[in-house]
């Protein structure tokens, strides 16, 4: 299965009326310090962009700071199941699910529609940054409009 682009995560955003515009860079952001690095913010304000699966079945997006770790015990009781049937998605897995390869996972323009879980800890900043299909493309939102536009639930996520 082919993943998708930067293209395809432009045509949502628009679709949304976001008002946002994916930049890409000549370094990388697949990571979030590689992204904090290569357009000199916090890494905090970095979203990683992390694909779960919850009991085998239900796919998940949770948009995650950059300096945070998701605590799947958190994100299992939204399900009311056990730590251990959440599981993080496969590079394979993650291509099939949301069309985008790992690192470039963007929070809208997914193939699989699916709920999104957005990090409380991400409101400590007015613009974040999220993946935008691939891993040198990001683009900046501000922190409402990154929870309008995902339809997203902003929850304590991350570990203590």
């Amino acid at each position: 299965m082919e993943p998708l682009t930067p293209e395809h995560v432009q045509a949502a955003l628009d679709a949304l009326d976001a008002g946002v515009t994916v930049r890409t860079f000549e370094t990388s952001t697949a990571t979030a310090q590689d992204a904090a690095d290569s357009i000199g913010t916090t890494l905090g304000s970095i979203v990683k962009s992390l694909c779960f699966i919850i009991d085998e079945a239900q796919p998940v997006v949770v948009l995650c700071a950059g300096d945070r770790q998701i605590d799947t015990r958190k994100l299992a009781a939204l399900y009311d199941v056990g730590r251990k049937k959440v599981k993080m998605a496969t590079a394979e897995e993650s291509i099939e699910i949301t069309g985008y390869v790992l690192g470039g996972v963007p929070p809208v323009g997914h193939r699989t529609p699916m709920p999104v879980y957005i990090d409380a800890t991400l409101s400590r900043f007015e613009t974040v940054y999220a993946a935008a299909g691939s891993p040198n493309a990001i683009f900046p939102i501000r922190f409402d409009a990154l929870v309008e536009i995902t339809g997203g639930v902003v929850a304590d996520l991350v570990k203590d």
